[in-house]
């Protein structure tokens, strides 16, 4: 069985690279660019981007002949507008042909000018993904995990998926449940102190013992956890064949309300969960990439590494937050950003996230920084003065997605609803109302 998994995998990285090959020339490719002494990485764009280019060019020049054209007929030099010196004098209804003449040329050029464009934002899209899998394959390469080895005697590992700041996840198949898995491979910096290893390790046992205990449809599943060698160990995943959420967006900014709708019902349902356990728990970073989607298109959180345990005793003002300034900023509440006292927190961070999350599916940004770095947003106090959301006039919006999310991006914490009574909201229910 593991051999014809890695013949499968073999074949999988080949067809990959050359994809990538063919797109190189294509979409383009890094170059090393050379300023003095200095050397570093620029981009050369592919055929493709020339070729608009150049068509694009061909549109302005013809655009400005035209317009010359025009500006000619006006003065009433009509004898040479067409570039010879003939004695031939238009008329004025000829004048007026011409006129039109133009005005439906620069119409047509108008609208090849805009299917160009779209050719473009399309290729820029393509170019984003070739620029991921270039990483991912440059990834692959250098990993000491890439002879498909297998661990534990059980998870056979096939074909990185991706790489973070000290992990990386690979495709890997269960030989024992006969099934897909993704193996998240923690690497410890060899050179760390001791005591950086070991706080470390407890910060991802951490995480392990909060997501083991979650079983449920709209949360991935989190199957197991050993150890490699003594700087690196292995936690166990379900698998999710399809995108996350961050890559749904890259590819198509705006989703219909109806898409986001039901995205944002599966996320309730499963904070839903968190929220109804005796050791109830704060997501904490619910953002695009944190969400995935199986086979099925069926919405899955993950990564729990910045989640909070609510203890028993906690009341209902929340929990102190204990470690300000980590997670994504775009998608925290207000109340993270006190810096005057420690702030409390609930479940509202979460509402908060999920309404930040449905805004941006709905109209393609997020409402509040959007563009802005997260350096920027702290240092602007972006968040602090996000008192009020506006929404574009533009893709249209039911009311009553906005007003959801005006409940969920409540300023003040202790007007905002928490998961349990935002989940009881009528639009995020599909049964229809008794009469």
């Amino acid at each position: 069985m593991s051999d014809l998994l890695i013949t499968v995998a073999k074949s999988e990285r080949e067809e990959a690279r050359l994809r990538m090959r063919q797109d190189l020339l294509r979409l383009g490719n890094v170059s090393v660019v050379r300023a003095g002494t200095v050397i570093s990485e620029g981009w050369e764009d592919g055929q493709a981007f020339k070729d608009i280019q150049m068509h694009l060019r061909s549109i302005l020049e013809q655009r400005e002949a035209l317009e010359k054209h025009r500006k000619l007929l006006r003065k009433g030099k009509s004898e040479k507008v067409d570039g010879n010196e003939s004695d031939y004098t238009m008329s004025e209804e000829d004048c007026l042909v011409q006129e039109e003449i133009c005005k439906c040329r620069l119409l047509s050029l108008k609208r090849e000018e805009e299917a160009i464009l779209r050719d473009r934002d399309r290729l820029e899209l393509d170019r984003a993904r070739h620029l991921r899998e270039m990483r991912r394959i440059r990834d692959e390469d250098g990993s000491r995990f890439n002879n498909f080895p297998i661990l534990n005697r059980r998870y056979s590992l096939l074909n990185l998926l991706g790489k973070g700041g000290f992990s990386e996840v690979y495709k890997a198949y269960d030989l024992i449940e006969n099934r897909y898995v993704a193996c998240k491979l923690h690497s410890l910096n060899g050179q760390w102190s001791e005591e950086k290893k070991q706080s470390y390790i407890r910060h991802a046992i951490r995480e392990y013992n909060i997501h083991k205990s979650l079983v449920h449809p709209h949360i991935v599943q989190l199957w197991d956890i050993f150890e490699i060698d003594h700087n690196t160990f292995c936690t166990v995943l379900e698998f999710c064949s399809g995108k996350d959420l961050d890559a749904v967006l890259k590819a198509t900014p705006v989703l219909t309300e109806r898409e986001a709708r039901c995205i944002l019902v599966q996320l309730f349902s499963g904070l839903v969960y968190m929220n109804s356990r005796t050791q109830r728990i704060i997501h904490y970073d619910l953002k695009p990439g944190n969400v995935l989607f199986d086979n099925l298109g069926v919405a899955k959180m993950t990564d729990f590494g910045l989640s909070k345990i609510v203890e028993e005793e906690v009341g209902s003002q929340g929990m102190e937050l204990t470690s300000q300034g980590a997670g994504t900023y775009w998608y925290l509440p207000p109340e993270c950003f006190e810096l005057n006292r420690t702030p409390l927190i609930s479940s509202k961070v979460d509402v908060w996230s999920a309404g930040v999350l449905f805004y941006q599916m709905l109209y393609g940004k997020r409402p509040f920084g959007h563009g802005q770095t997260q350096e920027k947003i702290l240092r602007e106090d972006t968040i602090m003065k996000a008192h009020k959301v506006e929404f574009p006039s533009r893709p249209m919006v039911s009311s009553e997605a906005k007003d959801f999310i005006r409940k969920c991006l409540t300023y003040n914490q202790s007007d905002r609803p928490d998961v349990l009574t935002a989940a009881q909201d009528p639009y995020l229910s599909y049964a229809k109302a008794k009469p």
